[in-house]
């Protein structure tokens, strides 16, 4: 995250009211529109496609250790993805 000085944005009344409750200090100043996690990236397509893949090789009868040891995962972080993709596929269903 970069910084952008104050003083390059933002009006000098603007400024010294800001300066009454912080001076000389970093703050955040967050978006007005939040972005949804993945919306901008295929991050989000791409996992939903790896974890449908490791259910349908579940079902198919690949163990959760194999499983595991393909997609460099845990025991554990297999079993939720094949119990929360159910549970969606349940829910769409």
């Amino acid at each position: 995250m970069s910084y952008i000085s104050a003083e390059d944005v933002l009006p000098k009344e603007l400024i010294e009211t800001i300066q009454q409750y912080v001076s000389g200090k970093s703050i955040y100043i967050p978006c007005k529109e939040k972005k949804i996690w993945g919306s901008q990236t295929k991050t989000k397509q791409y996992y939903k496609m790896r974890n449908q893949e490791i259910c349908i090789k579940h079902k198919n009868g690949v163990s959760i250790k194999t499983l595991a040891t393909t997609y460099f995962l845990t025991e554990k972080s297999i079993q939720r993805i094949i119990r929360t993709t159910s549970e969606m596929d349940a829910f769409v269903q």
